[in-house]
């Protein structure tokens, strides 16, 4: 799933280890939720969001197997 943790961490100044320890997870789960290699669950990633003031929505995308997205619709990797 894509998602744009890290420029929201950089925004709010935040390493991984920071984070992690503001939601509860150790810095490898954040780190493997940056990459995009595990998807986490809904109550961490409203907690993320939290800490962001941002929604769930604007944090991650999830994108079905073989959905057509227009260009406006996609992210930056």
């Amino acid at each position: 799933m894509k998602n744009k943790i890290r420029i929201y961490r950089a925004i709010h100044a935040l390493t991984q280890e920071e984070l992690a320890r503001l939601i509860g997870v150790t810095r490898k789960t954040v780190n493997t939720i940056e990459r995009g290699k595990y998807n986490p669950s809904v109550d961490i990633a409203y907690r993320m969001a939290k800490i962001f003031g941002i929604t769930i929505e604007e944090l991650f995308c999830f994108e079905e197997e073989g959905e057509m997205k227009s260009p406006e619709e996609e992210w930056d990797s």
